[in-house]
């Protein structure tokens, strides 16, 4: 199939654009695709994601590789495409890779599970409430000193359970 823009080389890239209710499909050539922004396999791997991926393969097997044929059931994509380019072709991929992106994010970050902004080693909490309570309280007076009153109210919400 020839490129629906330039008309001249072969189309290796289905974009397909979906806009109210409406699905539009272009098929482009490598040039074309990158001229309307693009990423295309060498673009991909040029990625800090796709790099690090790569870099990380080589010290060691990142994913296992009789898995690698293991498709999504949306998209086609495989394993194997997400460890040479570093991404997941669409959202089902999570769901259809689930087992092997859960072991891969408990190499990576030593767990699977996001629990926020910053990393806290298990059982690293602090167990004294009134240490706790002190510091709710500085960060409740820092909330109200920055006018940041929505996070004022859910601190003062957390003292009083505290209290």
């Amino acid at each position: 199939m020839l490129c629906d823009n330039c008309k001249e080389r072969e189309a290796i890239i289905n974009l397909t654009h979906v806009e109210h209710d409406s699905k539009v499909t272009l098929h482009l050539c490598e040039q074309c695709a990158q001229q309307k922004g693009v990423e295309t396999g060498s673009a991909v791997m040029k990625t800090p994601l796709g790099g690090f991926l790569t870099a990380l393969g080589k010290g060691g097997a990142l994913l296992p590789t009789p898995a690698d044929g293991l498709r999504c059931s949306a998209c086609g994509s495989t394993l194997r495409d997400f460890r040479d380019t570093g991404r997941l072709g669409c959202d089902q991929c999570y769901v259809s890779f689930d087992m092997h992106l859960r072991d891969l994010l408990r190499r990576l970050h030593g767990s699977s599970q996001h629990v926020g902004e910053r990393y806290d080693l298990p059982g690293s909490e602090d167990t004294d409430p009134r240490s706790r309570l002190l510091e709710l309280k500085a960060q409740l007076r820092r909330a109200v000193e920055g006018e940041n009153f929505e996070l004022a109210a859910d601190l003062r919400d957390r003292i009083r359970v505290l209290e």
